[in-house]
């Protein structure tokens, strides 16, 4: 009988050396033996990307650069001036705070929304998911009148909020309803409930479940979602147009205000101040993008 008869079955082991690929996905817990694949740019793939850019850039680099070229013609002095009208001013500060207001009651409300729609079963659950697409469908000036008509001087309900800032939140909270909850619905959908079953029979408890488990999955389409509520609420102005009033220094809103610029030939003032809006829009992009990825870090 040899040695190894009398030792048993052998037992494959790895070699030493190097830590082997296999072992390095099994540490990281990412799938064993697999590779990232390079990033070649193919004929096909080029030619794909020259008629993106070309394309996103006769809709949106070459307008926006137009109109920042003919902000800036007129150096800064031209900003300052505009900035300093009491009621420009008052335009800029009402169109911001109520986006950001805005913004955080669609974060809360629209994933609660998401989580019911894609974990609850109930009646007319398809109906409320078809529902949820009627702002993105509905012209903005039907959906002032449709506003005015339930929150105006003859409300049905007894709510008279048409010409007041009020009317300002309630328009932007229509308009842009939809944004969290379609960017939050379809991951909340692809997130695996066996790992919450999991942590709750360790003991987990539901916050901690939540927190932990769910808000980081979730955290990069909220912010999403934000974001395109934001841009979507400070450019706004169909469905202001009959419900706020268009008040100055009370209701007016930046759309308003460059509208008005424009109508007195002031192309100038108007330029500089939608740039200055679309500078405010990607200051809030970019730090709701630092927000996330530092809550998905920390969680």
């Amino acid at each position: 009988m040899t040695s190894a008869q009398l030792v048993g079955p052998s037992t494959t082991t790895e070699p030493a050396g190097p830590e082997s690929p296999v072992r390095a996905g099994r540490r990281r817990g990412g799938r064993p033996g697999r590779a990232r694949p390079r990033s070649t740019l193919t004929r096909g793939t080029g030619l794909g990307l020259g008629i993106a850019m070309l394309w996103f850039s006769l809709l949106v680099l070459i307008p926006l650069s137009a109109v920042v070229a003919a902000a800036a013609a007129g150096g800064w002095d031209r900003y300052l001036s505009v900035l300093a009208n009491d009621q420009t001013w008052a335009a800029v500060q009402l169109t911001v705070l109520q986006a950001l207001l805005v913004t955080a009651i669609n974060v809360v409300m629209g994933s609660v929304i998401a989580w019911v729609l894609v974990r609850d079963s109930f009646p007319g659950k398809g109906i409320l998911d078809v529902i949820i697409d009627v702002p993105f469908a509905l012209p903005t000036i039907v959906a002032g009148l449709v506003l005015l008509s339930l929150y105006g001087p003859q409300s049905p309900l007894g709510l008279h909020w048409a010409f007041t800032p009020s009317a300002v939140t309630l328009a932007l909270a229509f308009v842009t309803l939809p944004f969290v909850v379609r960017t939050v619905q379809p991951v909340l959908e692809e997130l695996e409930a066996d790992v919450e079953e999991a942590a709750a029979s360790l003991g987990a408890s539901r916050l901690t479940i939540v927190r932990r488990i769910i808000l980081p999955g979730l955290a990069p389409a909220i912010a999403a979602g934000a974001a395109l509520s934001f841009a979507r609420a400070i450019s706004e102005y169909g469905s202001l147009v009959l419900l706020s009033g268009n008040r100055p220094f009370e209701t007016e809103v930046v759309s308003v205000r460059v509208l008005s610029f424009i109508e007195n030939g002031n192309t100038a003032s108007a330029a500089a101040l939608a740039s200055v809006m679309l500078a405010v829009a990607l200051v809030v992009i970019v730090a709701l993008d630092i927000v996330q990825r530092r809550v998905a870090r920390r969680w």
